[in-house]
């Protein structure tokens, strides 16, 4: 019996003891390599100590002060940190406790931003099917996953969707890798011509998609032209990078690898290392001091934003990165997770596509290699794959509906940046083991 409303009320899950390293023990003992970070959160991997350090000597000092009467020096020095390797001219940081509030300010950001420029109009967003910006009414308004949206569709305000760069199954017969690149960006201009630009506040998505399309990643060219249009049509960009930032696929923003900058961008998960809850969005010092010099208040806020212990932990866990050239072992050990999963899964019949960037990882199951056919959705190979890896003792982050909601199955790895050679061996023995396990019990094996 237990009184806890867990997120599945006819399943017994097993208690999490201890962390240690990237492993996480249950109160049996049974040892799990924990390969996704729980929803890749878990970049420092368990129990390390020097944040753990930070924390307490935050917590001798002040547990909380409500920022509408104070600032403080944790707050402060993490945005200081941040804004210092932001991309392009982000200047300030807002602080809220995770991704979803993070989006609902940069949405709210974008509207009062129009606002005070005299551009009341502006009140609509474009996003891309099967993107994921959270789980709150504005954010899953702003993500394209059917499957989430299905039972709250008539609370959630009207987003024109356009397709993702998912060149695995978009790309056309005979189209270079350049020219798919353009013509799904272009949608957006098509979109916007649409609905008329004047009542556009912004285009919202995520530079590598997470967990809705398993790690996929733009073609060259992509994000610059969706930068062009935005400029054309004096739209803001607001970027997601809630799951892929902060050093998952190997440069501290994600978009650093795009050569293009952003007006807002939304951060979280890694940014704490799920040591507190903490989020973030950033904005560009021009819409920042359009704000200062007009109403002088954005009128948005929570109780808990700018928490000291939140920050103290995350300005800990940045240092921590940044003091032990995590970053360098992202990529090195990214490259070598890649070429482990193609060793053990580039020619497995039901595997269709290995991608992703850095310690961001995603392989995609089909029934057929040739023709790229899902799975029936019934036969739940995606849940099949998550509990066949956790009886191996290894946490992974399978989703289904990776096409459009419904059909389609995926595993997205996002282990720590802490990983080493020896658990890469680890991880693909595992879900190897894991996949033909699942694939077994579904009779397609």
């Amino acid at each position: 019996m237990t009184h806890v409303f867990h997120r599945a009320l006819n399943k017994t899950y097993p208690v999490a003891d201890r962390g240690e390293g990237a492993y996480i023990f249950d109160t049996t003992g049974k040892k799990y390599l924990d390969a996704c970070g729980g929803a890749a959160v878990s970049c420092l991997g368990h129990s390390n100590h020097e944040v753990s350090d930070a924390i307490r000597a935050q917590l001798d000092k002040i547990a909380f002060a409500h920022t509408g009467f104070f600032s403080n020096p944790a707050m402060e020095e993490l945005a200081d940190f941040l804004i210092e390797k932001a991309p392009g001219e982000l200047d300030k940081v807002y602080f809220v406790s995770g991704g979803s509030e993070a989006v609902e300010a940069a949405l709210k950001l974008a509207r009062q931003y129009f606002l005070e420029i005299g551009q009341s109009s502006r009140t609509r967003f474009i996003s891309r099917k099967q993107s994921y910006h959270g789980n709150t009414l504005g954010a899953l308004s702003a993500g394209g996953n059917e499957w989430r949206r299905e039972p709250y569709a008539e609370l959630l305000m009207p987003v024109k969707l356009i397709s993702p760069c998912y060149e695995y199954r978009e790309r056309l017969e005979g189209e270079s890798e350049f020219d798919f690149g353009q013509r799904v960006a272009n949608e957006l201009d098509e979109a916007i011509n649409e609905a008329g630009s004047e009542n556009i506040c912004a285009f919202i998505c995520e530079p590598v998609v997470g967990a809705t399309l398993g790690a996929v990643p733009a073609v060259k060219g992509y994000f610059k032209r969706i930068r062009e249009i935005c400029d054309q049509h004096g739209i803001l960009l607001i970027l997601d990078e809630v799951m892929c930032g902060m050093g998952r696929t190997g440069t501290l923003f994600a978009v650093e690898q795009e050569d293009i900058n952003p007006d807002i961008l939304v951060t979280a998960k890694g940014l704490g290392a799920g040591y507190q809850p903490v989020g973030a969005m950033m904005a560009t010092k021009t819409i920042c001091d359009t704000i200062e010099n007009g109403s002088g208040f954005f009128q948005h806020g929570h109780t808990y934003i700018g928490h000291p212990l939140a920050c103290a932990a995350s300005l800990a866990v940045q240092r921590y990165i940044q003091n032990n050239n995590l970053l360098e072992n992202v990529q090195k050990l990214g490259q070598e997770l890649h070429e482990a999963l193609e060793q053990t899964f580039g020619q497995h019949a039901h595997i269709g596509d290995i991608r992703g960037r850095g310690l961001f990882r995603g392989l995609e199951f089909v029934q057929d290699r040739e023709t790229k056919m899902p799975f029936d959705p019934s036969l739940k190979i995606n849940a099949r794959v998550k509990q066949a890896a956790m009886d191996a003792g290894l946490m992974c982050y399978p989703m289904g509906g990776t096409i459009d909601g419904r059909r389609g199955d995926h595993v997205l790895l996002a282990p720590p940046f802490i990983l080493t050679s020896d658990q890469i061996g680890e991880i693909t023995d595992k879900l190897s083991t894991a996949v033909n396990t699942a694939l077994n019990d579904a009779g397609v094996a």
